[in-house]
Protein backbone atom coordinates (compact mmCIF):
# COMPACT_ATOMS: atom_id res chain seq x y z
CA UNK A 1 0.00 0.00 0.00
CA UNK A 2 0.95 3.64 -0.59
CA UNK A 3 3.00 5.25 2.64
CA UNK A 4 0.55 8.03 2.60
CA UNK A 5 -2.04 6.22 3.80
CA UNK A 6 -0.52 4.09 6.07
CA UNK A 7 -1.44 5.61 9.29
CA UNK A 8 -3.69 4.79 12.25
CA UNK A 9 -6.78 3.94 10.01
CA UNK A 10 -5.07 1.00 8.50
CA UNK A 11 -5.52 -2.64 9.82
CA UNK A 12 -3.36 -5.09 9.15
CA UNK A 13 -4.94 -8.83 9.76
CA UNK A 14 -2.28 -11.29 10.89
CA UNK A 15 -4.22 -14.62 9.03
CA UNK A 16 -5.78 -12.77 6.25
CA UNK A 17 -9.14 -12.48 5.84
CA UNK A 18 -10.67 -15.12 2.79
CA UNK A 19 -12.88 -12.83 0.03
CA UNK A 20 -13.28 -12.59 -3.78
CA UNK A 21 -12.48 -10.18 -6.46
CA UNK A 22 -15.54 -9.87 -9.19
CA UNK A 23 -15.67 -8.50 -12.35
CA UNK A 24 -18.04 -5.55 -12.63
CA UNK A 25 -20.20 -7.40 -15.35
CA UNK A 26 -19.56 -10.62 -13.27
CA UNK A 27 -18.19 -12.70 -16.08
CA UNK A 28 -14.90 -13.45 -13.75
CA UNK A 29 -14.42 -13.89 -9.70
CA UNK A 30 -11.37 -14.96 -7.89
CA UNK A 31 -10.69 -15.72 -4.60
CA UNK A 32 -8.21 -14.02 -2.44
CA UNK A 33 -7.02 -12.83 1.39
CA UNK A 34 -7.22 -9.69 2.92
CA UNK A 35 -4.09 -8.61 3.68
CA UNK A 36 -4.76 -4.88 5.25
CA UNK A 37 -7.27 -2.59 4.69
CA UNK A 38 -7.72 1.63 5.15
CA UNK A 39 -10.50 3.45 4.14
CA UNK A 40 -9.30 4.10 0.89
CA UNK A 41 -6.82 1.18 -0.08
CA UNK A 42 -6.76 -2.30 0.67
CA UNK A 43 -3.79 -5.10 0.12
CA UNK A 44 -4.75 -8.67 -1.33
CA UNK A 45 -3.00 -12.01 -2.00
CA UNK A 46 -4.64 -13.48 -4.99
CA UNK A 47 -5.07 -17.47 -5.25
CA UNK A 48 -4.48 -18.09 -9.06
CA UNK A 49 -4.01 -15.80 -12.33
CA UNK A 50 -4.24 -12.63 -12.86
CA UNK A 51 -3.78 -12.78 -16.07
CA UNK A 52 -6.20 -11.93 -18.82
CA UNK A 53 -8.84 -10.14 -16.18
CA UNK A 54 -9.88 -6.31 -16.22
CA UNK A 55 -8.85 -4.59 -13.68
CA UNK A 56 -9.46 -1.11 -14.21
CA UNK A 57 -12.81 -1.59 -11.73
CA UNK A 58 -13.54 -4.56 -10.55
CA UNK A 59 -15.84 -5.60 -6.98
CA UNK A 60 -14.04 -6.25 -3.51
CA UNK A 61 -16.76 -9.03 -2.33
CA UNK A 62 -16.60 -9.01 1.82
CA UNK A 63 -18.95 -11.94 1.93
CA UNK A 64 -20.28 -15.09 -0.27
CA UNK A 65 -23.19 -13.56 -0.92
CA UNK A 66 -21.75 -10.39 -2.40
CA UNK A 67 -23.91 -8.18 -0.23
CA UNK A 68 -20.83 -6.38 1.64
CA UNK A 69 -19.01 -5.00 -0.98
CA UNK A 70 -16.30 -2.44 -2.50
CA UNK A 71 -15.66 -0.89 -6.43
CA UNK A 72 -11.95 -0.63 -6.87
CA UNK A 73 -9.53 -0.17 -8.89
CA UNK A 74 -5.98 -1.32 -9.52
CA UNK A 75 -3.38 0.34 -8.00
CA UNK A 76 -0.15 -1.74 -8.46
CA UNK A 77 0.87 -5.50 -8.34
CA UNK A 78 3.68 -7.54 -7.05
CA UNK A 79 3.48 -10.98 -7.65
CA UNK A 80 0.56 -12.43 -6.35
CA UNK A 81 0.13 -9.24 -4.13
CA UNK A 82 -2.17 -6.30 -5.24
CA UNK A 83 -2.83 -2.82 -4.09
CA UNK A 84 -6.25 -1.49 -4.70
CA UNK A 85 -7.62 1.65 -4.17
CA UNK A 86 -11.43 1.81 -3.17
CA UNK A 87 -13.41 4.24 -5.50
CA UNK A 88 -16.70 6.45 -4.31
CA UNK A 89 -19.93 5.22 -5.47
CA UNK A 90 -22.52 7.84 -7.17
CA UNK A 91 -25.69 8.80 -5.35
CA UNK A 92 -28.99 7.78 -6.18
CA UNK A 93 -31.17 10.64 -7.51
CA UNK A 94 -33.63 11.48 -4.69
CA UNK A 95 -31.43 9.99 -1.98
CA UNK A 96 -29.98 11.73 0.82
CA UNK A 97 -25.64 11.63 0.52
CA UNK A 98 -25.20 11.26 3.91
CA UNK A 99 -25.13 8.09 6.20
CA UNK A 100 -26.69 6.86 8.95
CA UNK A 101 -26.34 10.32 10.72
CA UNK A 102 -28.95 11.86 8.18
CA UNK A 103 -31.55 9.54 9.29
CA UNK A 104 -30.50 9.27 12.99
CA UNK A 105 -31.80 13.15 13.08
CA UNK A 106 -34.73 13.21 11.33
Amino acid sequence: MTSENTGSDRVTFGRGYNVWIMGIDGTWRRSCVLKAVSNFEAELELEGSIEGLNLKEFFLLLSSTGLAYRRCELIRVNGSEIDVRFLKTKSKPGRASGGREDRLES
